[in-house]
């Protein structure tokens, strides 16, 4: 069945035309047909009318952490109190994960997906990492195949309370049984290279071995400091490096020069009251700049794409269309698609109607609702 939205006021397409005016696109199953003018739309089985009113390519969140169980509002209040972030919240929620039954777990992170589509999400990322035993992470990585086939293997998260003082057995055990539990399930494999996780080394091993496996490569890097990881995952060419917060001029030119997205994720600084990432820097250095996320329940407890899109513009010097392309786009390019974050025949029948005639609204109205209707694999929800 074909689908026609005509009458747009404003497409944004992310190809080399990047915004149409008074547009239509045809929709046929789940791709993208026809993309042209109004007046030439061909023919099609159902209709919308999108009344003068902006349509973009669905969101695209690269980073995200569904699969969890508990709640840390009150470390949020602590931090808003004064006490800064260090990361080591992730334990708390990891012995609340392992004591969930795979229902529990499954119905939280399914409430978290429809979330985020209801807000444009058409394309997530899940990652594990609050399991950290073979099994736990093996069940995270199933139930989040359930919701996407963008699934990552983050046994790597921290070191648990079990093997404290231990770092080099559980390397051993993620590079080994945990891998093999996890490899099924997974696209990518990740590990959070910082200070108080996972030192250089390991990280080097565990992303090797699990690119040996077949498994793609994204990483955690500098978010609470100066350190190796944005230059471990240019070297290792990672999709992406994620967080970006602390950077050198060397970690700057490794992302201008090589092909990794580097991954900001503004809903943690706002979270934490850290820094945030300068965007600016890196655009004009020449870099890729996606925007996710990082929906968790200790650093970013958002699943609101338009909401890091404000955030984008209003801290980190990027502009509405900048924000908006790093949304959508930079998301892909990401995950190292061609098929999403795009608006052109061949492409998957991802969209979202804004109830507003432009992108600018997006930064314009923050925390305003702003997403009118999603089409989503071709199908209108």
């Amino acid at each position: 069945m074909a689908l026609l939205i005509d009458h747009i006021g404003e497409l944004v397409t992310n190809t080399e035309i990047t915004r149409l005016h008074d547009a239509a696109v045809v929709t046929e199953a789940d791709r993208i047909v026809w993309v042209g003018r109004s007046r030439d739309a061909p023919a099609a089985d159902h209709r919308i009318d999108a009344g003068g009113r902006a349509v973009l390519p669905g969101f695209v969140d690269s980073h995200s952490h569904l699969v969890f169980a508990g709640d840390r509002a009150p470390e949020f209040a602590a931090r808003m109190a004064g006490r800064p972030y260090t990361g080591g919240g992730i334990r708390t929620t990891v012995a609340a994960t392992r004591a969930a039954s795979d229902d529990e777990l499954r119905d939280a992170a399914g409430r978290l997906r429809t979330e985020a589509l209801r807000q444009g999400t058409t394309t997530i990322e899940i990652k594990s990492g609050y399991g950290l035993s073979v099994a736990d992470e093996a069940r995270s990585l199933r139930i989040a195949r359930e919701l996407t086939e963008e699934t990552t293997f983050l046994g790597a998260h921290v070191v648990p309370s079990e093997y404290a003082g231990r770092v080099d057995d559980y390397v051993s055990l993620i590079c080994g049984p945990m891998l093999r539990a996890a490899t099924p399930y997974a696209r990518w494999i990740d590990v959070f290279c910082e200070r108080g996780a996972f030192e250089e080394d390991h990280a080097r091993a565990i992303l090797t071995v699990g690119r040996a496996a077949g498994l793609q490569v994204r990483v955690h890097a500098n978010q609470l400091g100066h350190g190796p990881g944005v230059r471990l995952a240019v070297e290792l060419d990672a999709a992406s490096a994620d967080h970006c917060t602390y950077l050198t001029d060397r970690d700057v030119e490794a992302l201008a020069g090589g092909s990794t997205v580097a991954t900001l994720l503004p809903g943690a600084e706002f979270s934490t009251r850290s820094p945030y990432p300068d965007a600016r820097r890196l655009l004009d250095a020449g870099a890729t700049v996606a925007l996710a996320t990082d929906c968790n329940p200790g650093s970013s407890y958002t699943s609101s794409m338009p909401f890091c899109i404000a955030l984008a513009v209003r801290e980190m010097g990027m502009t509405p269309a900048e924000a908006v392309w790093a949304a959508t786009a930079g998301g892909a390019r990401a995950l190292r698609r061609e098929d999403i974050g795009v608006i052109r025949p061949g492409a998957r029948a991802d969209l979202i109607i804004l109830d507003a005639p432009s992108h600018l609204h997006l930064a314009y109205r923050p925390g305003v609702p702003l997403i009118s209707h999603v089409v989503h694999n071709g199908v209108t929800l």
